[in-house]
């Protein structure tokens, strides 16, 4: 059997919104240069959401890192809801550099808990252009098994 790369060589975590009992608000994952970036996947994660409660979450992108972000095109899912049994579900978006709006270089992940609180997070992988890609996790990556 020949040499086969790591899940972690090929994907970093780049972008979260720790996992927690989130109350009605927006919650921002950490800015991305997507300047080292292939492609990203945000994988959102519901746990119980309360009577009432809703989801949403959005890729957004800008220029510059700290600037003015803007909703990208079909980066959004639909949003969950208690009502609709979306408890314990998960959504994921894909994006590639080439879908950015025009000079769009930064992303960032917006999850917006809504009316009641949900158990909820956001988890943000990287392909990087060059590997390996565990060479740009986030600080908060404590350890990685291989």
């Amino acid at each position: 059997m020949g040499y086969v790369s790591l899940g972690s060589e090929q994907w970093a975590v780049i972008g979260v919104v720790d996992p927690d009992a989130n109350s009605a608000a927006a919650y921002d994952t950490d800015e991305i240069d997507m300047s080292l970036w292939h492609r990203i996947q945000a994988i959102v994660l519901v746990g119980t959401m309360a009577s009432s409660s809703t989801v949403d979450f959005k890729l957004q992108d800008s220029s510059s890192s700290g600037g003015s972000f803007s909703d990208i095109t079909g980066k959004a899912i639909t949003q969950l809801t208690q009502a609709g049994t979306d408890s314990d579900k998960q959504a994921i978006v894909n994006c590639r550099f080439d879908e950015l709006n025009t000079d769009g270089r930064y992303v960032k992940g917006v999850l917006t808990v809504a009316t009641a609180a949900s158990d909820s997070g956001v988890v943000i992988l990287g392909m990087p252009r060059y590997a390996p890609a565990s060479d740009n996790d986030l600080s908060s990556v404590d350890e990685i098994v291989s």
